[in-house]
């Protein structure tokens, strides 16, 4: 595939995700305005989930991961476009910012946490599914 095609293919995935992530953002929002922001920490961890299963199933290797129109669309495009690393670094500074340095701590450590173990938890159901 030329790369080109690749990069078309990229740009519609991620704004698909782009806009799939607005969307659970903006409903995440509306239900929870107090404390820490769960929309953000939602998004990262189902799309760490979701890029820890889909690699998995489709046998992705590391140096492979930008080697198939199927990659190039759903693992970089939608779910790039998906997640945001941005948002949870100045959601983690804000929360900071406004002297919720102990929920900013737990806040920055957790996701992380939180988007590992939905990482090897997507892996593993994609294993347990393939076996």
């Amino acid at each position: 595939m030329n790369n080109v095609a690749v990069i078309g293919l990229v740009f519609v995935g991620g704004a698909a995700g782009s806009v799939l992530r607005w969307l659970v953002g903006a409903a995440v929002g509306r239900w929870s305005r107090a404390g820490p922001p769960l929309g953000t920490l939602l998004i990262n961890v189902s799309g760490a989930f979701l890029m820890g299963f889909l690699s998995t199933l489709f046998e992705v290797d590391w140096h492979d991961r930008y080697g198939s129109a199927l990659t190039a669309l759903v693992l970089t495009g939608l779910l790039g476009g998906y997640t945001t690393f941005s948002s949870y670094q100045l959601d983690a500074v804000t929360l900071f910012g406004k002297r919720q340095r102990l929920v900013a701590a737990a806040y920055w450590a957790g996701s992380v946490a939180l988007g590992l173990c939905a990482a090897v938890l997507g892996y593993a159901t994609a294993r347990w599914i393939g076996s």
